[in-house]
């Protein structure tokens, strides 16, 4: 499997002086998606997708991804999820094969067709809205009042926690928290729903309750981001960043208390409301 840093020779430039250097980089590559349905007797393998990524945790990236998409309702439905190794020498370590239980009901056709059009145009309308709401088969569980201190604090520990961000300064995190702030899991990406997804494929495979979660991503809060926390049932998010207009439409449809522009104790609650009293500076 590809390394998730890689180094390459630079010339730093300072004030017109040039020093030859090394600096180390994300890589990013791509991780290709396939899906095994059927009968055991005749499975069927259908290429899903291709993302640009960090090579690892690519089996959670996969799991994570099928679940967001509302392909799966739960790991139960995978038989497994691995690195194919029947590929091409340049495609090792870049192939992930997941493979569904026969008894998934599934329109690979009609699939392929409805996952081109979201992938390659976006999501938005009250249509998607409407279908994020289906894909959610239990309602979100309120996450209750919000604590500004516990919030204000979950930056520094996400970044404390971001070891390739600290050698990268490129790449994106998705981190998962309790509700007294203390630190789940973390996933970092060259691609913030990948970083999510990732994020969401850990809490599945170590079945950690969602309801019991908020989670916090690096960058903006766009609607597929809002749509995959609300797809995996969890009832805070957080971002450094702004959200968008459908972003919060959605959020507040679902019940979902969404955070922006969180830097240092200032931040804007968009579908909820701070403890009674407090004050978040």
């Amino acid at each position: 499997m590809p390394a998730p840093v890689s180094s390459a020779s630079i010339i730093r430039m300072d004030n017109g002086h040039a020093t030859g250097d090394q600096a180390i980089l994300v890589t990013e590559e791509p991780l290709e998606i396939r899906l095994g349905h059927g009968p055991l007797d005749d499975r069927r393998e259908m290429r899903l997708s291709v993302t640009m990524r960090t090579p690892g945790q690519d089996v959670e990236l996969a799991t994570g991804f099928l679940f967001t998409e509302g392909i799966i309702s739960g790991v139960d439905q995978l038989l497994r999820v691995e690195h194919c190794e029947s590929v091409k020498e340049e495609e090792r370590g870049n192939v992930v094969r997941a493979e569904l239980h026969p008894s998934v009901e599934l329109d690979l056709e009609k699939l392929q067709r409805n996952f081109y059009t979201t992938s390659s145009c976006g999501v938005c309308g009250k249509g998607s809205i409407e279908a994020v709401h289906v894909q959610c088969r239990q309602g979100l569980v309120p996450f209750g009042p919000v604590d500004p201190a516990v919030v204000a604090s979950l930056p520094d520990r996400m970044r404390d926690a971001q070891t390739l961000f600290k050698h990268t300064g490129g790449i994106h995190a998705a981190a998962l928290f309790d509700h007294s702030g203390k630190l789940l899991l973390l996933r970092e990406d060259v691609g913030r729903h990948n970083a999510v997804d990732k994020a969401i494929g850990a809490l599945l495979m170590d079945r950690l309750p969602a309801a019991n979660c908020q989670l916090l991503v690096s960058g903006r809060a766009g609607f597929e981001l809002v749509q995959k926390c609300v797809v995996a049932g969890i009832p805070l998010m957080a971002a450094v960043g702004a959200p968008s207009s459908l972003a919060v439409r959605l959020a507040r449809e679902s019940g979902l208390t969404l955070i922006g522009f969180l830097r240092g104790d200032k931040f804007n609650i968009y579908t909820s409301r701070p403890t009674p009293g407090a004050s978040a500076g």
